[in-house]
């Protein structure tokens, strides 16, 4: 018996045990009864968000999920740069790492009328200062539009640390590999996952180049980010855990651990993803990343990581009720200049309180963000409204429902075509 037709049977069993008609049933989950008997006699296919509900609301621990959700059985993340495409911007990967031989790559460009063939000490200063500046800019400008500075800045300053003196080469390197990071960033948001990966594998190996292996490490955390966006859940997993070493660094392990909850969280496995949560505020409460020498790990712009985590992983779990709480207290503290993480957490918290049955709350909240979408478009944030949008097409007899729908479909048309 396939999947589908095993779910309606054992949904029911399951509501039974638990002493529940129907109509309870159905009113605890804010789901119209008509639609829930059809899923239980096997009319009507269940989709993921009513299985993660149902299985949250009976306790089945992650089972009807797994009757629902397809498992992933093709990830094979054996490296952290690995990736089905090719890589298609080499950094001059050979002359950075055989740095000194005078074999630099003529990138043609200029700084200050002054050709770039040497990280002088006055020069690494100021393209931190300009990371920093363009890590500002990425949360209120499209990605598309910095990707191409991201991509030539990377270049130069790799090429720079090939030709640099011994005391410049490793700052220079490490700042390369953050540039690179970023870059990858910016392609994930822009829709290009080929490319994220890509760029993701060239952060580890100028980081390796540049004598910090551990910020290698923290690239198997971005492409656990690249898996998850994509419903992998045991790649999410698989990579995460792999960069929870006891040799890395406290910030690098709370970021994956936060991860690994996150790909527990696909598939409804409620005790492993919280016990990484614990782990994950464990790790991450006395780390200070802002008193570090280099560009701080991971957002900058989040103050309690693992306490947004949680909130995302309650609704991935089926409780949108408690991940409401906590993205409603999470998101307020925002600073209101982050755009984009403001977008990104703003709709996961509007889709909670959806699942909620808090409609026009819900409404309200899209409102105001898809307002901000067209100056930050984001390909991982569309995951979520597309979510929203069909969260919300269950309550079509809403007014507040009824007129969002535009600006939500302008918003998705893009991401569509």
């Amino acid at each position: 018996m396939s999947t589908t037709l095993r779910f309606g049977p054992e949904l029911r069993r399951l509501r039974v045990e638990a002493g529940l008609t129907l109509t309870e049933f159905s009113v605890a989950l804010n789901y119209d009864k008509g639609h829930v008997s059809k899923v239980e006699r096997g009319e009507r296919s269940a989709s993921p968000e009513l299985a993660r509900r149902c299985d949250a609301f009976l306790g089945a621990g992650g089972d009807l999920q797994r009757l629902v959700i397809r498992p992933e059985t093709d990830s094979h993340p054996d490296s952290a740069g690995s990736s089905a495409a090719p890589n298609r911007w080499l950094v001059a990967r050979r002359t950075v790492l055989s740095a000194g031989t005078g074999a630099l790559i003529d990138l043609g460009l200029k700084l200050g009328g002054q050709a770039l063939t040497s990280a002088d000490d006055p020069l690494l200063p100021s393209f931190r200062m300009q990371f920093d500046h363009l890590r500002q800019l990425g949360q209120s400008t499209a990605p598309k539009l910095l990707l191409p500075l991201l991509e030539t800045q990377t270049h130069m300053i790799a090429g720079l640390a090939a030709d640099a003196r011994s005391g410049s080469r490793a700052p220079a390197l490490l700042l390369a590999s953050r540039f690179a990071e970023f870059t990858g960033w910016m392609a994930q948001e822009a829709g290009d996952s080929d490319a994220a990966l890509s760029w993701t594998g060239e952060a580890a190996e100028l980081a390796r180049a540049g004598g910090d292996p551990h910020l290698g490490s923290y690239a198997l955390v971005r492409r656990a980010l690249v898996t998850m966006y994509g419903g992998d859940a045991a790649g999410t997993i698989a990579l995460a855990r792999r960069a929870q070493s006891s040799e890395l660094p406290p910030r690098i392990r709370g970021l994956a651990a936060q991860r690994e909850a996150q790909g527990h969280a696909l598939v409804g496995n409620e005790l492993d993803c919280l016990r990484s949560l614990d782990r994950a505020r464990e790790l991450l409460a006395g780390d200070d990343a802002r008193n570090g020498a280099g560009p701080v790990i991971g957002t900058s712009h989040v103050s309690d990581p693992a306490a947004m985590s949680t909130g995302w992983c309650l609704h991935d779990l089926g409780r949108p009720k408690a991940a409401a709480e906590v993205l409603d207290r999470e998101c307020r503290r925002l600073p209101p200049h982050a755009l984009r993480t403001r977008t990104r957490y703003g709709f996961r918290r509007s889709l909670a309180h959806a699942a909620s049955g808090e409609v026009e709350h819900a409404c309200t909240i899209a409102a105001e963000l898809l307002g901000v979408m067209p100056a930050v478009p984001s390909a991982t944030v569309n995951s979520d409204v597309r979510r929203l949008s069909r969260e919300l097409s269950r309550f079509r007899s809403s007014r507040a429902v009824r007129d969002l729908q535009p600006a939500l479909a302008r918003v998705l048309a893009p991401a569509q075509d």
